[in-house]
């Protein structure tokens, strides 16, 4: 089964650039990194796709001790794959490069010495290696990877038109169609977007098999915390893990997440699982203006997980009861709409997530994100309810003269209410209703 991911159109504007820079893709792990960067070499390549993998073979290391002399390093990978490496033809794909913190150093020396030749390089953990490494600023170009996200979800499970539907420009859709794309969306909640987890299904098309994967997953990460956690207890490291599942679309504080442990070690415990794309911070910001990291507040966020299927695997829910459930905002408690909102808007637009909370003392106002899009700053409601119901979106509209619009994400279908702008918006419109162009 082949699974066609957005990330490729990015690859083939990186493999067109003028002056194009090595590239390094970044992302947790299984995301599906390995696949498509070799998927997109094999198809876009009238050379090799020359895959040298730093975990599998340790005696590549070897190669970059010495120096950083570019032709040499080459003319050595070359031996040791028994290929020859061809600039301007091949795709030289170090992969696991997390492994090889000198074959990091050394894609700066790619770039000076031999830019003809398209380098990439993937692996998972790359922030833990990155912060320990001179970092090649202004030599190599970053890009990040996600989980499959819807579109790629519909596309992967048989409904490539109506994956072309939610990545066009919303709007009202027939009944039938969607309820059908509400149905596609409760099992894209339960499933994710890890690809394994949709091959699984597509395979199989048993949830019990997906979740299955997904527990496997979860041991998988966790696994990892002996990599990284020399800094911070491992029990913690869970407990934050698992709080962080039941708590996404709440403002968090430290103390709620792990019982027994200190504030500073949360917070460590947090912001190892961050570096590890295990979660992200959503912080808060004022729509005052853009950039709104500009105004983001470190002390006041909120989290979002990687992936939603994970997210509902590591809350253990009582499967039957909430997938059966017909409103897709009441499925635990609206939590998982959120976190479907805000996975659908980092996968887009590969940017930070942001939402807005009052600053009056005593005040519970907030709405759930802000994005900017076309130089301006938009509220991003991810509930049911009409417009007078919109406490906290009216408030913030009124109170910032510079925003003009706003979206509302339900399971209803398409709607406005031009005079107050505000667009109602089904859950399947996220992606590209948030897109930045």
């Amino acid at each position: 089964m082949e699974m066609e991911r957005n990330i490729t159109k990015y690859f083939l504007e990186w493999k067109k650039k003028p002056g194009r820079k090595p590239l390094i893709v970044r992302g947790a792990r299984q995301t599906g990194k390995s696949y498509s960067i070799t998927a997109f070499g094999k198809e876009n390549f009238e050379g090799a796709t020359h895959i040298l993998n730093f975990e599998r073979r340790p005696d590549l290391h070897h190669v970059f001790e010495k120096n950083y002399e570019i032709a040499r390093i080459v003319s050595e990978l070359e031996i040791l794959i028994n290929k020859k490496i061809t600039p301007g033809k091949d795709l030289l794909f170090f992969d696991e490069i997390q492994e090889c913190p000198k074959a990091i150093v050394s894609l700066r020396y790619f770039y000076e010495e031999m830019p003809e030749l398209h380098v990439i390089a993937a692996g998972s953990l790359l922030e833990f290696a990155l912060r320990d490494i001179p970092f090649p600023v202004g030599r190599i170009q970053l890009l990040n990877m996600y989980p499959m996200s819807f579109y790629e979800f519909l596309k992967a499970t048989g409904n490539a038109i109506a994956a072309e539907s939610v990545n066009g420009e919303p709007k009202e859709l027939s009944e039938s169609v969607h309820n059908m794309l509400k149905d596609e969306i409760r099992n894209y909640f339960f499933i994710g977007g890890m690809p394994e987890c949709v091959r699984t299904y597509v395979e199989t098309r048993s949830l019990k098999a997906v979740f299955e994967i997904q527990s496997d997953l979860i041991s998988t990460f966790r696994q990892d915390y002996a990599r990284y956690a020399g800094k911070a207890d491992i029990s913690c490291l869970n407990s934050v893990l698992f709080n962080i599942s039941q708590k996404v679309g709440e403002q968090i504080k430290y103390s709620e997440l792990a019982d027994g442990f200190s504030n500073p070690t949360i917070k460590k415990a947090f912001d190892l699982l961050e570096m590890a794309r295990m979660i992200k911070k959503v912080r808060a910001a004022a729509p005052s203006g853009i950039p709104l990291g500009a105004s983001a507040k470190e002390k006041k966020f909120k989290a979002v997980m990687l992936d939603i299927g994970l997210m509902a695997n590591l809350n253990g829910f009582n499967i039957s009861k909430e997938y059966m459930k017909i409103d897709l905002l009441s499925i635990f408690r609206g939590a998982m709409a959120e976190q479907f909102v805000g996975q659908e808007i980092l996968a887009e637009t590969n940017s930070e997530l942001h939402y807005w909370a009052r600053e009056a003392s005593g005040s519970s106002a907030e709405t759930d994100y802000l994005i900017e899009k076309q130089g301006k700053v938009m509220p991003v409601e991810v509930k049911n309810g009409k417009s007078g119901s919109l406490k906290s979106l009216h408030l913030l509209l009124k109170t910032y003269s510079n925003v003009e619009h706003s979206y509302v994400f339900s399971d209803a279908n398409y709607g406005q209410i031009p005079d107050q702008g505000i667009t109602f918006l089904p859950l399947y419109f996220a992606a590209s209703a948030c897109r930045a162009d």
